[in-house]
């Protein structure tokens, strides 16, 4: 990790969601040896009696969590927009990872998109979207990595060696059966670009071919199947208010019903000084 890299962000909004995403941030955060950081988005109108009740509330929230983990917890309050204020905290900080809770696409969202995906789709750091505490403390065994023709497919290669490294995880890599050619030819090239630098960094690492469907729904099911502990996806490229609407595939893997962790990686996005392992 580099030396001014050492920190995960966790969106803070006093629901129970957040508190699932504290835990997931401390797990990670004592594998890696990463502080951790509460951010809270307040209106930009909050006035200053609500925003030090705020501040007071995260403060102890904050000193209580790094007493019961032994872990640095700090905290900061931004106002403005979640959809903008996250993402540019983040990378002002150069954080490894941003941990955040949500929902799921419940009401407006499903008419709108996932809230969780506009945040995510304007940061350059890695965002890991839970839904449930962490089973236990233990390491991440088993993510999922599923690889289609898209050539930034590439970039999300890093964050898989990033927690095989950490957390000794086997990489289960998802390819759909397919009759086109230029199709065909794409995945494979992705997938041998993965397979190579798996290698090279000794990931343990195991090929499924499923067949041609909704790849979306496909990778939850065996995500589902083998009992995954994270998802590592890519978000689509130049997403567009069309993406949000008719359903980018991944805003419906992040709010799979499984609830299982969702590692989403930017094209372009810089995370933990990925280039130490992409050459071995």
């Amino acid at each position: 990790m580099e030396e001014n890299q050492k920190l995960i962000i966790v969106p803070w909004d006093f629901t129970h969601v957040a508190e699932n995403a504290l835990a997931h941030a401390v797990k990670i955060g004592k594998m890696v040896g990463n502080n951790i950081c509460l951010l809270h988005i307040v209106d930009t109108g909050i006035n200053a009696r609500a925003a030090g009740e705020k501040k007071a509330l995260l403060q102890q929230i904050s000193e209580t969590t790094s007493k019961k983990y032994n872990i640095p917890v700090s905290y900061d309050i931004l106002k403005g927009s979640i959809f903008t204020a996250i993402a540019e905290f983040a990378n002002k900080k150069e954080a490894n990872l941003v941990v955040m809770g949500t929902h799921g696409m419940k009401g407006m969202q499903k008419l709108t998109g996932s809230w969780a995906l506009k945040v995510i789709v304007k940061s350059k750091i890695p965002f890991i979207v839970v839904q449930d505490p962490p089973a236990d403390q233990g390491r991440y065994h088993n993510i999922v990595f599923p690889v289609d023709f898209r050539g930034e497919n590439k970039e999300k290669i890093g964050m898989a060696i990033f927690m095989g490294k950490y957390f000794e995880s086997k990489v289960h890599m998802l390819k759909t059966a397919t009759t086109d050619r230029s199709l065909l030819k794409a995945t494979n090239i992705n997938l041998n670009f993965a397979i190579r630098y798996l290698t090279q960094n000794n990931i343990e690492y195991q090929i499924h071919e499923i067949p041609k469907g909704n790849f979306a729904q496909q990778t939850i099911d065996f995500a589902q199947k083998i009992n995954a502990d994270l998802i590592l996806v890519m978000t689509t490229k130049n997403i567009t208010v069309v993406d949000y609407v008719l359903g980018a595939s991944e805003q419906y893997i992040i709010a799979n019903s499984s609830k299982i962790p969702v590692c989403c990686v930017n094209p372009k996005a810089t995370f933990a000084k990925a280039g130490q392992f992409m050459y071995g």
